[in-house]
Parts: C-alpha cells; structure tokens; sequence
C-alpha cells in the first residue's frame, strides 16, 4: 500500500512540474520532449511512472505522441482548458483578465441553473451545507474565517446542491478560478471579500425554494464579476496604448 502511495504521488509530482513547465513556456509547442531516458534521469523516477505522468498530461491535452516522431508538446489551441490543473497553470503563468472575463461568462451560464436547480432538488443535507457556508462568509466578515474558502465553500455547495453530476463536475474548475478571480474583483470594487448579503440573497432564494429568483440572484452577483473584470481588462488595454505611445 505504502509503495503504491508512493507511485501515486510521484505521478503526481511529475504531472505538475511537466505540466507547469509546458504551460510556461520551456518546452515549445509542437516541439518534442526529451527522450524518456532524460527525463527519468532528470526527475530520478522509474519509466513506469514517467508513463503515467505522460499519460494523465496527454488527457489534459498538453502532450501528443504518434509513432516516429515520439511525445510532443500539443499546441495551446488544444490544451484542454476545463481542466482545473491546466486552468491553474495558465493563471500562473500570466494572470489574464480576458481568460477571466470568458470564464466567469461560463460560470454565468451554468451557477444560475444550478441555483435553480439546487432550489428545487436540494436535500436537507444540501441546504445545511449552503446555510453552513454562509454562516461561515457571515463570519469572514467579521474577521473569524477565511473570505477566500468560505466564497468557494458557499459555491461548491450549491454546485452539488442541484444534484445534477455534470454540474457538480464543475466543482473543481470553479474553486481554481475562484481563488484567481475573488482576488481580483475584491481588489477593484477595494473590498477584502465578496458580498455577503448578493450571497444571502442565492441562499435565502434556494432555502425558499424559488428557483427564479434563485437563478436571477446568481446571475447578478456573476455580471457583476463579469463587469469588474472586464474594467481590469480595460485598464490593461489602456496602458499598454500608452506605453506603446511612449516608446
């Protein structure tokens, strides 16, 4: 048991520092990848979990491989970026608002039918956890929990909420952007955590069992995410106007 833990997270640690370091930039795209040998010597790990890294990254659609020419680099049009670790990679690498603003447009297409869905399907269980979660933004507010995961828990929990599997898929992937995104638009509106009482608003609709008014709180608190953004992308088009006129 102990040696396959170990196997798992080498894997692991492999996936991330080969992922990461195809989505900076330091193998280029289309290119090949070194040979296996070199790069088991690199990270000092066995071919068999080599392998397996290459094949998790070849289902996040950063690597390829086709006989003769070996494991190569997938382009950044294919990059599979549904993926929270390919998300998170990205983000990383250079922080995009317009990647911001086309995922919270996503989010905007999903979180409010799954409010209204969650408004309709949640369990007693389900609506424990969302009131839990913004029990706990309640106490952020005051300085006793964390804003950042007690934003991500009210979310998550209505995800699963809705009791629909493919949404509550995107559960992940929203806790990855949101720890980008929360950051950013808390910064612009120059407040430390998001709006308890546009989240009371979603809770109380969903406890209520209003699924119209469930999916018309989200969509307010999401086009104003949405708005915030893209004032950041605004402001970055604009300066890099002004310095190009500088030079």
């Amino acid at each position: 048991m102990a040696s396959d833990s170990r196997h798992a997270n080498l894997t692991r640690y492999l996936v991330e520092e080969i992922g990461s370091a195809i989505v900076r930039g330091d193998y280029a795209q289309s290119a090949s990848l070194p040979i296996e040998a070199k790069l088991s010597e690199q990270f000092d790990a066995s071919r068999s979990v080599l392998r397996e890294a290459v094949k998790m990254l070849t289902a996040k659609g950063l690597v390829g491989s086709r006989p003769r020419r070996g494991t190569y680099v997938e382009p950044e049009g294919r990059w599979n970026l549904l993926d929270p670790d390919v998300l998170g990679w990205i983000l990383q690498r250079n922080f995009s608002p317009r990647l911001m603003v086309e995922f919270l447009e996503v989010r905007s297409a999903i979180e409010p039918a799954a409010s209204a869905l969650a408004a309709r399907n949640a369990t007693a269980e389900d609506i424990a956890d969302i009131k839990r979660a913004l029990e706990r933004m309640e106490a952020a507010a005051r300085g006793d929990s964390d804003p950042l995961e007690t934003d991500i828990a009210f979310h998550v929990a209505i995800l699963r909420a809705s009791r629909n599997r493919f949404f509550e898929q995107f559960a992940p992937l929203v806790e990855t952007a949101l720890r980008f995104t929360i950051r950013l638009t808390n910064r612009v509106k120059g407040v430390h955590m998001a709006s308890v009482p546009d989240h009371r608003a979603i809770a109380e609709a969903i406890v209520g069992r209003d699924p119209e008014a469930a999916a018309s709180a989200t969509t307010h608190l999401l086009q104003e995410a949405i708005g915030l953004a893209r004032l950041v992308e605004d402001e970055g088009t604009s300066e890099k106007a002004r310095t190009s006129a500088d030079q």
